[in-house]
């Protein structure tokens, strides 16, 4: 023991700190205290060394490795055994702020499991096993053609705000001292594709379209308190994302006050002298983003050039500290300094990892993503039938279910797996694959399509995976770096399904067709030559079995688009236009495949819409309106209430969605929904950016679609209120 002791002090006089001066360690302290004194007892390369994501060890002073890069977009990613939740466009698709914020919080038990059952062992918290998820990502999925649209809340800037804040809150918690897990928006602001040119590419958009579409989710997530927003890769009107004075200092830390750090997407810095020719070196480029507001580098260029910078004058030691103190703040924020009966969260266990509430959570998720397209009285299928056939590239696949950034566990039940487990015992059933995913079949022979005349039903399983959509680097089937330059299904999968329907017709028979992806293809000849289309997105683990409770009328389909389908590319504005002109359901020129919002059920519910049709706004008041939903069918059945606004006005969008419930409705019931439309939300952004509050006479649009022709000959239904704003 007294050797021990000798040893220790020995330590202490080494390092040259005494054990009292270690301040960061007392949690009785105020935290900008011990923030303080961990600053003051590190070297100018200790310093810098906690700046970039694999963050060094400090061992003289006690503070752990740490490796800031964790990814959380649907269920822990990337880490080991977890709960896989439909991918983010798929819970979008849900319209459910509430099923996100419980989401979130899953997510974040199991983080937590993953991380204590990590120090408990000793261990450092390495790369996809820490606390700090840079998640989620509330891009807005501008063009459909763009891979990594999957990971983001789709076209809308309310809806994917409203989400995103849902799902940090559930992530970060709410204990008043400490963070469960640490969420990060990205990537900031303006950054959806071309996913080839990400590293050099200058997306130029105007002040209105930067205030009213791809400002508003961030702002949303902001207020929101998330910890951390990432910087995007490309530029925005001439600036470097991650350099920007307009994003950064003007917006994020000046109008906003953002109080978390701000981290760099990976080696986006680096961009900066490498493709962008805003800076000569690593120390320009260091330079640049300290002083934008950069506090965390992903990538090696603060490694590279942050000492260089301060020794050439370009920044100062006093800067640099100003930006670590930030970044400190969520580790303390986090408990890594605090003994852990101290933090409620240090006793999650990892029995909760994909526990039962979780799986169970994971089939709710996948029942409200799903989305039912088209419906020919061919759903749904009798459980009891005779023969029911599948097929497809994807029924048999597990990359169906899970999209990118997904995380991975022994659960995981494939379409054609969950579709078994819900036939009667005396259905007889086949599944042939019939396609490849990508190529033609080499062998000319087909015992397979001739099943389509005989079956009751024929399930054809089709779409992409994240081989052929994503990122960068991670598709590897893809020829554009993850993007779908045509918007379509592969020419393999489309002759299975030429052929499929042709059988089927011969014997009077249907055909469904189940399109796994996370992006809107171009359905034209799916629609054409199937009865009745489910798009399932990458539904998650519970994914087959939630298909298949949906196509055999266990559950009603109640998901709605969050993206405008258009027909073809023929409807879009050029990929590497940044304005919204022609864009979304705000601004799309021509009548599109299937329009935001949009989404059918099993059960047609009935409307009771208001009385009085015609109402008046003053100043400082809200509009506040209620509508009876009845349910007269035959199952339970959940609609989407979506009120659009309407402002005849010259470059203003042709309707914006001010608000949105998800309802309910158990068979023989009836339920009230209530709204309340505040008067600031009749504000538009003029072409300046300025924000200007309306007066005069509006429209508010209440549907289950975004309103416009289409809607109106799929059967969306709905009503209008004029309103008087004074």
């Amino acid at each position: 023991m007294k050797c021990i002791s000798v040893l220790f002090f020995l330590m202490i006089v080494v390092s040259g700190v005494s054990g009292q001066d270690r301040k960061w360690f007392d949690s009785d302290l105020d935290t900008e205290i011990r923030i303080e004194a961990l600053l003051e007892a590190m070297t100018l390369e200790e310093k810098i060394s906690q700046m970039i994501m694999n963050s060094a060890a400090v061992d003289r002073l006690g503070v752990d490795a740490y490796d800031w890069w964790s990814e959380a977009l649907h269920g822990v990613a990337r880490s080991g055994r977890a709960t896989v939740f439909p991918q983010a466009i798929g819970i979008a698709a849900t319209f459910d702020p509430a099923l996100l914020q419980k989401i979130g919080d899953a997510v974040s038990d199991e983080a937590r499991a993953i991380n204590n059952h990590l120090l408990s062992m000793g261990r450092e918290q390495g790369r996809y096993q820490g606390l700090t998820f840079w998640s989620p990502n509330v891009n807005i999925f501008r063009d459909p053609r763009w891979g990594r649209g999957q990971e983001t809340y789709g076209e809308d800037p309310y809806l994917s705000g409203a989400l995103g804040a849902a799902y940090i809150k559930g992530l970060q918690g709410d204990d008043p001292k400490y963070l469960k897990v640490a969420a990060c928006a990205k990537h900031f602001a303006v950054h959806s594709g071309p996913e080839a040119l990400r590293h050099e590419f200058n997306a130029i958009a105007n002040s209105k379209d930067l205030r009213e579409t791809y400002l508003p989710a961030f702002k949303k997530c902001v207020d929101a308190g998330v910890e951390a927003v990432m910087c995007a890769y490309n530029r925005t009107n001439n600036e470097g994302c991650c350099g920007s004075n307009l994003l950064l200092q003007d917006i994020l830390l000046g109008e906003w006050g953002f109080q978390g750090h701000i981290v760099s997407d990976c080696n986006a810095l680096k961009n900066f002298h490498n493709d962008h020719e805003l800076t000569s070196n690593y120390a320009e480029s260091a330079s640049l983003a300290l002083k934008s507001g950069v506090n965390l580098n992903c990538g090696k260029t603060y490694d590279e050039g942050l000492k260089s910078a301060i020794e050439q004058g370009l920044v100062t030691e006093q800067e640099l500290d100003d930006k670590l103190k930030i970044l400190l703040r969520t580790r303390f924020k986090l408990g890594m300094f605090d003994p852990a009966e101290d933090n409620p969260y240090r006793n999650i266990g990892t029995e909760v990892i994909n526990d039962a509430s979780k799986q169970q959570l994971a089939l709710e998720a996948a029942h409200k993503s799903i989305v039912l397209l088209k419906n020919d009285n061919a759903l749904p299928i009798d459980p009891n039938s005779a023969f029911i056939y599948m097929t497809g590239p994807l029924a048999g696949n597990n990359l169906s279910l899970v999209g990118n950034y997904n995380g991975i566990n022994s659960n995981l039940k494939t379409i054609v797996e969950g579709v078994a487990g819900k036939v009667s015992p005396s259905t007889r059933m086949q599944f042939r694959q019939g396609a490849m995913l990508t190529t033609e079949n080499l062998n000319g022979m087909d015992w397979f399509s001739g099943q389509a005349k005989n079956a009751d039903a024929t399930i054809v399983v089709l779409g992409l995976t994240l081989l052929l959509e994503g990122e960068e680097g991670e598709s590897i089937a893809s020829p554009h770096k993850g993007d779908i330059l045509d918007m379509k299904l592969p020419e393999s999968q489309l002759i299975l399904l030429r052929k499929i329907n042709k059988q089927a017709r011969i014997g009077g028979k249907k055909v469904i067709t189940v399109v796994c992806a996370g992006m809107p293809l171009d359905l034209r000849e799916v629609s054409e030559l199937s009865d009745a289309v489910l798009y399932a997105w990458y539904p998650g683990e519970k994914g087959g079995e939630a298909v298949a409770d949906i196509l055999f009328g266990e559950i009603s389909p109640s998901g709605k688009l969050p993206i405008t389908f258009p027909k073809s590319i023929a409807q879009l504005p050029d990929y590497e236009d940044y304005s919204m002109a022609g864009r979304t359901y705000k601004y799309i020129k021509e009548s599109p495949m299937y329009p935001f919002g949009f989404g059918l059920g099993y059960v047609d519910l009935e409307w009771h819409k208001p009385e009085n049709s015609e109402v008046n706004l003053d100043k400082n008041e809200s509009l506040e309106f209620s509508i009876n939903i009845e349910n007269n069918g035959v199952m339970d059945a959940e609609d989407v209430i979506q009120v659009y606004l309407s402002i005849e006005k010259e470059l203003l969008p042709v309707a914006s969605l001010v608000d949105f419930k998800r309802v309910a409705v158990k068979k023989g019931e009836q339920v009230t929904v209530d709204f309340s439309i505040p008067y600031e939300a009749f504000a538009y952004f003029t072409i300046d950016g300025e924000k200007e509050q309306y007066v005069g006479e509006a429209k508010l649009i209440v549907s289950n679609a975004s309103p416009g022709i289409r809607s109106e000959e799929l059967g969306a239904k709905g009503f209008e209120i004029i309103v008087s704003v004074n």
